[in-house]
Parts: structure tokens; C-alpha cells; sequence
């Protein structure tokens, strides 16, 4: 406890010190338009600035690991073997949802109704077509049309496909034995975009398209996006309320890496998760203590400009714990 305030003795003397520092990160494009708008009011605050590329959890968690960046990102968490044989320590940001959305024109957003076994079905070429039976069982009011589906997917190593498909996985037998969960996999089929900027931008342009990207693009690009059945046969739709929901009953203390995702708790959201960052433990002293004082800053002070954009803040025994592992494992 003694190392904890000593430790927050110096993020609060800290900002008032590093003005001219500037700290380099790279990872998920899942939270990147958070990210984005924190460093924005961090840097009119303090003159820190923070400098984030979204580039896909893969290659976040490449370059933390080769010290090319202060700090990686990634949807993902690591295992505590590869964290310790890395030097590294994560910890979690905000909780968030992966949406599918779709451009299918006479189709309002969330008017559209699926299973998670329609989206595998879809995503493993089984249904090629809108107004296949298995879709107009669900939708029976919907005038879907007789077109083609045009499947669009992540084309680099992605924490939102490795939540994505975790999820199918946890939800169809043929995907888990056919593909499985990962930042990659062997897809059998889809157009490629590199994060989700490039899967927003390939299902906007493409009539029929289908994708699934963060919550927050699909708000921001106005796109449709489908409700879900969940693990209790509700039937839901993407909301800070349904994200918070896939939450209940998740025991913190044990682990910061937790799989929200097909949540048998009621309301939830299925395709929920958690974001991660990850630092070395015996990096720059100083590059480390700005990177601690911009991430306390962002839990004291972020939480309204995550909740515009649609994430869930992190519970508040979850940041003490946060605080707790930066004394405890990082050497400043």
C-alpha cells in the first residue's frame, strides 16, 4: 500500500513535468477512436502527447514486444507465461461491443434480426443470400431482397476478429471444428479490409455487404448494424446498457483478461469484450511514468467521452487494481 501512494504521489506530480514528453503507442483499432479523443484533451491539458496508430491488436502486441513503441494495444490479452517471458504487464481500458453491420438498402439499423448461428452460417458461405430461409424465419416482416451476400472481413491480425470469433465459436459447432478463434484464421471466404476503418469502408461501398466492426465505427459511419439473439434467446441490440450487461457476475480479482463474450446474463450484448494495453515492466522510467499518469488521468477523467462513444468504463475496483499492478510491476 505504501508503494501504491507513492506511486500516485508521483502521477499527480508528473503531468506537471513531462509537457514536452511524448509517448508512442500502436495496437487495436477497437478502441483507437477513444484512444484518439483522449490523447486530443490529455494533450490540451498537460502538452503530453500521446500518439496512437491503429494498426490491429497483432500488430500491437509485435511492436511492445520489439520496444519499437512505448505501449501496444490489444483487444486480445496475453497469457501470464507470454506476458512474463516478454517483460511485459497489461491491464484494461474500456469494454466494448463488435457489431455486424450491414448495407443492405431498405433495411433500416437494428430492423434486422440474427443468430449467431446465421452469422457463422454466413461467414462459412453455408447462406449466400439475403432472403434465405433461415434469415426470413427470423425477419418474417422484412422484404429482404434476392440478392447475393457479399462477406467482408479483417484482412490483418485483429483483436475485433479474435473477439468476433470466439464468439462464433463459443456459439456454432461447424465454425469451432471448421475455423476456430484467433487475431487471424483461415477464412473461407470474404473481401479483406485492414482494420476497421477498412472493413467500415468495404461494407459502405459494397450494396448486399456485411461486416463486423467496433461499435463505435458503426455509430460514427451511420452504418446498420443487426440486433443479436443472446445466450438467454433475448433479443438484443448493441447499447452501453447491453455491454455493461455481459459484465454481471465477472470476478475482477482473479484475472484482468475475462471472456465477455455469449453472456448468459439477461440483456447482454454477446459480442462484448474487454481492451487491453501493454507496457514493458522494466522500460524508460520516465516514458513509463507518463504512460501511467495519461491512463490514471483517463480513468479518473475519461469516463464521459467514453460513454459518448459508446464504451464502458471500467468498474471502479477494476482501476484500483489497475493502480495496485503499476506498483507493484512497473519500475519507475
Amino acid at each position: 500500500m505504501k508503494r501504491l501512494l507513492m506511486i500516485v504521489a508521483l502521477m499527480v506530480g508528473v503531468v506537471s513535468s513531462i509537457n514536452a514528453m511524448e509517448i508512442t503507442g500502436a495496437g487495436a483499432s477497437f478502441p483507437a477512436p477513444l484512444y484518439g479523443k483522449w490523447a486530443e484533451s490529455y494533450n490540451k491539458l498537460t502538452g503530453v502527447r500521446v500518439n496512437y496508430q491503429s494498426i490491429g491488436s497483432s500488430g500491437g502486441v509485435n511492436q511492445i514486444k520489439a520496444k519499437t513503441v512505448d505501449f501496444g494495444a490489444s483487444d486480445t490479452p496475453l497469457a501470464d507465461a507470454d506476458l512474463e517471458a516478454a517483460g511485459l504487464m497489461q491491464f484494461p481500458t474500456v469494454i466494448g461491443g463488435v457489431v455486424p453491420v450491414i448495407n443492405l438498402p431498405g433495411i433500416a439499423s437494428g430492423a434486422m434480426v440474427l443468430t449467431g448461428e446465421v452469422l457463422a452460417d454466413i461467414y462459412l458461405g453455408k447462406i449466400t443470400q439475403w432472403d434465405d430461409a433461415a434469415i426470413k424465419t427470423l425477419n418474417p416482416t422484412l422484404n429482404l431482397p434476392n440478392q447475393k451476400i457479399t462477406v467482408v472481413r479483417r484482412a490483418d491480425g485483429s483483436g475485433t476478429t479474435a473477439i468476433f470469433t470466439e464468439y462464433l465459436t463459443k456459439i456454432s459447432p461447424n465454425w469451432a471444428s471448421q475455423i476456430g478463434q484467433g487475431n487471424t484464421v483461415n477464412w473461407p471466404i470474404g473481401t479483406g479490409g485492414k482494420g476497421n476503418e477498412g472493413v467500415s469502408a468495404f461494407v459502405m461501398r459494397l450494396p448486399g455487404a456485411i461486416g463486423y466492426v467496433e461499435y463505435a465505427y458503426a455509430k460514427q459511419s451511420t452504418m446498420a448494424f443487426v440486433q443479436l439473439k443472446n445466450a438467454k434467446g433475448e433479443t438484443v441490440s448493441p447499447s452501453i446498457d447491453s455491454f455493461k450487461a455481459a459484465t454481471q457476475n465477472i470476478d475482477w480479482s482473479k484475472t484482468f483478461a475475462q471472456s465477455l463474450t455469449n453472456s448468459s446474463a439477461q440483456g447482454a450484448w454477446p459480442i462484448t469484450s474487454t481492451t487491453f494495453i501493454l507496457m514493458q515492466k522494466q522500460g524508460n522510467p520516465e516514458k513509463s511514468k507518463t504512460i501511467i499518469a495519461f491512463f490514471d488521468w483517463a480513468y479518473k477523467n475519461g469516463s464521459a467521452e467514453a460513454l459518448a462513444l459508446d464504451y464502458v468504463p471500467m468498474p471502479a475496483d477494476v482501476v484500483t487494481a489497475v493502480q495496485k499492478a503499476w506498483a507493484e510491476k512497473i519500475a519507475i
